[in-house]
């Protein structure tokens, strides 16, 4: 039964990246502070910040949209937080997604017809093994620790963690620093033996939310590639210090698959 769950999570994952607007669509991330006139080449119209919204100014030769209407003139916008496809501004297919990361501002673009969506062949992973699914415990921090860490465009960015996990492999236990997410969830940002060879040089585990009492299950089948796996234009943070096991671990997501 666990290995009929892993499949279908498997297919879900494939049929999300792959998606119209999934991480494969991602063809550039704008940082506005890099266009101080507002003029991005690879974006048509005019964007500019003003501290808490951007401004973005477009005539009709700009071709762009503002909640599916055309925009001629100039609108504020705040950033964008649901779906891909609801952003508000499109151009054509594409949708121009703003973002607002540590108080600077970007516009990412997601286009279905990007080079690298058309590629996609699938993840390489490894099928479901029972011995990478263990028992753990969670370990709350009194409060939020924040580390710096590098991230995959080359900058250093504060990463929020909220406790660890602990759990037990081939009879060592090992621990890795979690990130609490708003609905309870964990996130792990780690990196382990195999990394940068037979895996992806980071990838990410998302436990769900510990019992009441701490006890968590640490399913590394269950473990992701990161979206900068699919797209450059990701800007996803490297594993805090720690967080790298000392053992392979040759489990889950392992690289991308591309023609």
């Amino acid at each position: 039964m666990d290995a009929q769950k892993w499949r279908k999570w498997h297919e879900r994952r494939v049929a999300t990246i792959s998606a119209p607007y999934g991480p494969l669509a991602l063809t550039g991330t704008h940082w506005l502070d890099d266009y101080p006139e507002g003029r991005i080449p690879a974006v048509p119209g005019n964007w500019t910040h003003g501290g808490d919204q951007v401004v973005l100014s477009a005539t009709a030769a700009d071709g762009l949209t503002v909640d599916d209407k055309p925009l001629t003139g100039t609108v504020r916008l705040g950033a964008d937080h649901g779906p891909i496809p609801e952003s508000r501004v499109a151009h054509g297919a594409r949708r121009l997604f703003v973002l607002s990361r540590e108080g600077l501002w970007a516009v990412r673009d997601f286009d279905p017809e990007a080079p690298a969506r058309r590629s996609f062949q699938g993840i390489e992973a490894t099928p479901y093994d029972p011995r990478w699914s263990v028992p753990g415990r969670f370990r709350g921090y009194p409060a939020t620790r924040s580390v710096r860490v590098a991230n995959a465009d080359g900058q250093e960015r504060g990463l929020g963690l909220g406790g660890e996990i602990a759990f037990t492999l081939g009879g060592t236990e090992y621990t890795l620093q979690v990130a609490i997410e708003d609905n309870g969830t964990l996130w792990a940002v780690f990196a382990d033996s195999t990394s940068g060879n037979s895996s992806y040089r980071f990838r990410f585990l998302r436990p769900a939310a510990p019992a009441p009492d701490g006890t968590v299950t640490v399913d590394l089948n269950r473990t992701q590639l990161p979206p900068c796996a699919f797209a450059d234009h990701f800007i996803c943070p490297f594993p805090p210090p720690g967080n790298t096991l000392p053992i392979p671990v040759p489990a889950g997501e392992r690289r991308l698959l591309a023609g």
